[in-house]
């Protein structure tokens, strides 16, 4: 019933997660009322994001730079590291403010009944990083799940022979909940209770 080209537009909104029908169509109707300098802003900012975005070449967060903005920063804290799955969660942690340390992000989590295996996330990267920086802590803050659990224990195995000390996440965090809708006190919480990984 629609026209190709708002059809073709309402399609293109359900590619995004959490977007549906309804939504979708709300979104391309709204986008009917934006003047064209808007629209050619919005279309400019999606292709440029795609063609410009890309993982900082020391730790993998998300830059349109060589390094990213933590990596670049000499005056962090150059002891500490701090793993995650995904980068939204490294900006998670930077709009807190509270942590100071560096970051390394691996590519998801080890997942067995997915194919996912350990040397398909990145940790030879990660190990090497390691090696050479000289952390004195790593702290794994990965989602509270049966993956992140593995990845968890992976990661803690291949680093037990370095003195590095291993920490995690403290409890708090619920079983299966994706990182980036923790709200940021039960976030900031967990990070401040962290505990050596058993």
């Amino acid at each position: 019933m629609y026209p190709d080209s708002l059809k073709n537009l309402i399609e293109s909104f359900k590619f995004f997660p959490g977007i549906g029908e309804k939504t979708a169509e709300r979104m391309s109707f709204s986008a009917l009322e934006l003047e064209k300098d808007q629209i050619d802003f919005f279309a400019k900012n999606i292709k440029e994001v795609k063609e410009k975005i890309h993982p900082c070449k020391i730790c993998n967060t998300l830059t349109d730079q060589e390094q990213c903005f933590v990596c670049k920063d000499q005056e962090r804290d150059q002891k500490t590291l701090c793993v995650v799955e995904d980068s939204r969660i490294v900006f998670l942690f930077e709009k807190m403010g509270t942590f100071k340390g560096k970051y390394h992000v691996i590519s998801g989590l080890i997942s067995p009944l997915d194919g996912i295996n350990p040397e398909d996330i990145g940790l030879e990267k990660l190990l090497k990083r390691i090696q050479e920086e000289k952390f004195e802590e790593v702290i794994l803050a990965l989602k509270p799940s049966i993956e992140g659990e593995t990845t968890a224990l992976y990661i803690k195995r291949i680093l037990e022979e370095t003195g590095i000390e291993i920490t995690r996440l403290a409890s708090g965090l619920p079983m299966g909940a994706d990182m980036e809708y923790i709200d940021p006190l039960t976030l900031e919480r967990a990070l401040f209770d962290r505990k050596k990984v058993e």
